[in-house]
């Protein structure tokens, strides 16, 4: 299945992510929204612009910013939590019919990846990343959908963590749309972090946060510190905060 994982509660302008995502009834590329959970580059002659034009061949190179394709996973295990956890606690769930007009490569396209093409090249691509064995944040197979993610009509569910049940991210999610439905949740203790995996730094500002880190609390923390280093938190509530381990 495709999946599309973002953070929710994170900021964007005024509005949170998932409110700007209810606003529009469309889930926009990073050349539209200018924010991302990974590298900033969307811009034309910047990193991500550069291998879109590469990947595509041009395709997109002269085209407004609204028709560039978003970014996901072929979510391969069924992961409860999503396809690519790196990017996000939460996750759209797109409905089967859009892996026809997808495409999906192996590793990241940032990567330059030798491997693409549409969903007929996704059973090498998923037993190439079987093979590789890469650390959960790492473990997925990109997926580019190309058209309009429109929330009503191309999502089946949008699945959000538990911490946010009762939030204003729930009443968000309600103006979406589309079914809501609630994975097992992360949650960790920052005092058992491994401070060798994003660096002691990042450990130290994830146990000033509290006792027990979560999506929410995440979310308002990256209101009071660098974004960058608040991802990094994140880095070590995704690896070793799921509740679901089987």
């Amino acid at each position: 299945m495709l999946t599309m994982q973002f953070h929710p509660n994170w900021p964007h302008g005024a509005r949170t992510v998932i409110e700007s995502i209810a606003a529009d009834g469309t889930y926009r590329s990073q050349f539209a929204t200018g924010i991302s959970n990974g590298g900033l580059t969307a811009f034309r002659g910047g990193d991500r612009w550069e291998w879109e034009s590469r990947l595509f061949s041009g395709r997109y190179d002269d085209r407004p910013e609204l028709d560039r394709p978003v970014y996901g996973v072929w979510n391969r295990r069924r992961d409860a939590y999503g396809g690519a956890i790196r990017f996000g606690s939460s996750y759209l769930r797109l409905k089967p019919g859009t892996i026809e007009r997808a495409t999906f490569c192996y590793p990241d396209s940032a990567r330059s990846p030798a491997d693409f093409g549409d969903r007929d090249v996704l059973p090498r691509l998923c037993q190439l990343a079987d093979a590789a064995r890469l650390d959960d944040l790492d473990d997925y197979v990109e997926a580019q959908v190309h058209g309009a993610v429109r929330l009503a009509i191309d999502v089946e569910a949008v699945v959000l963590d538990p911490s946010f049940i009762g939030t204003p991210v729930e009443d968000a999610a309600r103006e979406l749309g589309c079914p809501i439905e609630y994975h097992p949740g992360f949650r960790a203790d920052p005092a058992a972090f491994d401070p060798s995996y994003r660096g002691a730094e990042i450990v130290d500002l994830a146990r000033t946060l509290g006792p027990e880190l979560t999506p929410d609390l995440l979310g308002q923390a990256v209101r009071d510190h660098p974004a960058q280093s608040i991802k990094y938190v994140w880095h070590y509530l995704a690896r070793y905060g799921r509740q679901l381990t089987s």
